[in-house]
């Protein structure tokens, strides 16, 4: 009997420690957590409010904020960044504008009615290849008279001038105003990009091909320009209408009349005219018979010396 009580007590002790161990455990347990609603998150974005195409300039009436379950690379919360940015492929009504579909660039740094042009330059004519992205340059060319000399020559004469004032720079080399690349001053800087108004393509590209251009730097608070006024105007290659009321025609138009060598260089149709040579006075002849001579002739007087001839 003895025995049978201490073998009861023995299991009733470890059950009570069994159940103390585990009441610990739970006790140590963290407290369980309500599951909350999942919330969907939104993002101010831009959209279109119709078709965008490209290459025309957006304005704030095209566009609306719209919340959207994602965030898109490149989207923008405020209509008023977009404000003049031009897209580069048509953009759908309602989708979001991005930045990698808008012109971006150079061509973002061009202003209105200019052209972005490469030209060759070396470290003799750019200034020992010291130009900067955002410098303003006067360009200057030189054209050298055909060494045959004949009567056809395309020019009359070697000449060096200023051709355009005030020409900004957009690139030089590898540098550009887009980028933070500052460019190897010492590097083999082979062309310069050139901000340059439309109606002025044709006189650098031609005086390019066929001379030499030279690159001066200017500082760029100093504001004197060639004065077109007292300069007489290029004839173009092409024929143009008379327009109504005697308007100058658009930059666009007198680009594509085209200028040609002789009249840029000032040899052919806008070369003021030689002045005629001055006439000299005739010498007084005069015509005498000579009476007393036996042999019948006319004895004629040129200045002062006398001969006579037969009749």
């Amino acid at each position: 009997m003895p025995n049978l009580t201490r073998i009861l007590a023995g299991v009733l002790i470890a059950v009570a420690l069994v159940l103390g161990i585990f009441a610990w455990t739970l006790a140590r347990r963290p407290a369980p957590v309500p599951v909350a609603p999942a919330v969907h998150a939104s993002f101010p974005v831009v959209v279109a409010t119709r078709a965008l195409p490209a290459g025309k300039a957006i304005t704030v009436e095209d566009l609306r904020v719209q919340s959207l379950p994602i965030n898109p690379i490149g989207a923008f919360t405020e209509p008023s960044q977009l404000a003049g940015r031009v897209p580069s492929a048509e953009i759908g009504v309602d989708s979001p504008v991005l930045e990698a579909q808008l012109a971006s660039g150079l061509a973002e740094r061009i202003a209105p009615g200019e052209r972005a042009l490469a030209v060759r330059v070396d470290e003799g004519n750019a200034v020992g290849n010291r130009l900067r992205p955002g410098n303003f340059v006067d360009v200057f060319f030189t054209l050298k008279r055909d060494g045959s000399g004949g009567s056809d020559a395309e020019i009359s004469r070697t000449q060096a001038r200023l051709l355009m004032s005030k020409v900004r720079v957009l690139a030089f080399g590898n540098a550009s105003t887009t980028s933070d690349n500052g460019g190897d001053p010492n590097g083999m800087v082979r062309t310069a990009v050139l901000a340059v108004p439309v109606a002025d393509v044709d006189r650098l590209t031609l005086a390019e091909s066929s001379g030499r251009l030279i690159f001066a730097l200017r500082n760029p608070k100093d504001d004197e320009v060639i004065d077109q006024t007292v300069l007489p105007v290029y004839p173009g290659v092409l024929k143009t209408a008379a327009h109504a009321g005697g308007a100058e025609p658009r930059d666009s138009t007198r680009a594509a009349a085209g200028v040609a060598l002789d009249a840029l260089s000032g040899s052919g149709n806008g070369a003021a005219a030689k002045p005629p040579l001055p006439r000299l006075p005739a010498t007084p002849t005069s015509v005498l018979a000579n009476a007393g001579s036996s042999h019948s002739g006319i004895e004629v007087i040129r200045g002062g010396r006398a001969e006579t001839v037969a009749r």
